[in-house]
């Protein structure tokens, strides 16, 4: 939820949030991120893992920042924000502050309180921006929905115990339930 609807926030107020305080700038609103619970962690941890393993054993190029990572999407310091998982393969995008321009694949991993953002909002704007793949995983329906923005197809729900393609990675498919045990 925006900290408040009647001040236009830029991305200086951003930067100079208090020590500690994390919040995603959207068009001007700053939305206060809550704190993530045991099992988001979780998943956040083992996503990394698994994906920065790969990219790794496979001598790849793209890097991969779970959150607190500052993403401005279209380089143009109006949007930032800070999904749980950025995989960024083009290294010129990088900067002190984060990711300038879309990473090429996204995870959000839904709490309470992001549930609307994640599938509507930050589904709007990863799209827009140029990201290639994007996973919203969705502990509470137990399933991961799976956007394919260069494919241009409809996103494909698929439940925990069911292994996901990596659309950027042909050689690595994940389950998410073998992830939560």
């Amino acid at each position: 939820m925006p900290l408040s609807e009647e001040k236009y926030y830029t991305s200086e107020d951003y930067w100079n949030l208090p020590e500690g305080q994390r919040a995603e700038l959207i068009d001007g609103k700053l939305y206060n991120m809550a704190l993530p619970d045991r099992m988001h962690q979780e998943l956040v941890f083992q996503l990394s893992r698994i994906i920065g393993n790969f990219i790794e054993s496979n001598h790849g190029e793209c890097k991969i920042y779970p959150a607190p990572f500052a993403v401005n999407l279209n380089a143009d310091n109006q949007k930032w924000l800070e999904p749980d998982i950025s995989i960024i393969c083009d290294r010129k995008k990088l900067s002190d502050r984060g990711c300038e321009g879309a990473p090429d694949f996204i995870i959000e991993v839904v709490s309470p309180g992001s549930r609307k953002t994640d599938y509507s909002t930050k589904n709007a704007l990863y799209s827009d921006a140029g990201v290639r793949e994007y996973w919203i995983v969705d502990p509470k329906k137990s399933c991961t929905t799976v956007y394919r923005y260069e494919e241009d197809a409809a996103p494909t729900i698929i439940p925990f115990e069911q292994s996901i393609q990596v659309g950027i990675y042909k050689n690595l498919r994940i389950t998410i339930s073998e992830l939560i045990k």
